[in-house]
């Protein structure tokens, strides 16, 4: 059975995510000792969304990196923060959840957005990005 393309972007980005989420949880641990678990939820956050990015530019979505999908790309993940924060804090706050478990029940309702701003952000055509970026490279005027 052969899958789609779309299927198998899927396929790929549920892959960068358990890499993606296995990073997220390895630093989350190192950091735990360290500091508050929300310190150590947050700061190993960022890490490992900088790392996502680059796996899914070059392995989910085959496209080419650049500075303004870099820039862009954390935007996109502001939705999967928030859900997956609010999950943390309610699961241990409210429910009395295992702090080192919470962020992994949390980060499973966010999934679906993440892939959807992800794949919004990293594949859409910035045509006139191209042309100022092909020119700042060459040392050329850009005419969009």
């Amino acid at each position: 059975m052969k899958l789609s393309p779309q299927m198998m972007q899927i396929v790929r980005f549920a892959l960068v995510g358990g890499v993606n989420t296995a990073t997220f949880y390895g630093f989350y641990l190192a950091l735990h000792g360290l500091m508050p678990y929300f310190a150590a939820y947050s700061a190993a956050f960022v890490l490992s969304m900088t790392g996502s990015f680059f796996l899914n530019t070059y392995f989910t979505y085959r496209t080419r990196p650049t500075w303004r999908k870099f820039l862009l790309f954390p935007l996109t993940n502001v939705t999967n923060y928030v859900i997956t924060s609010i999950g943390v804090y309610v699961f241990v706050e409210w429910a009395g959840m295992n702090d080192t478990i919470a962020p992994l029940v949390a980060a499973t309702a966010a999934i679906p957005f993440t892939y959807l701003l992800s794949r919004r952000i990293l594949t859409r055509d910035h045509s006139a990005d191209s042309v100022a970026e092909t020119a700042a490279e060459t040392g050329t005027a850009a005419t969009v």
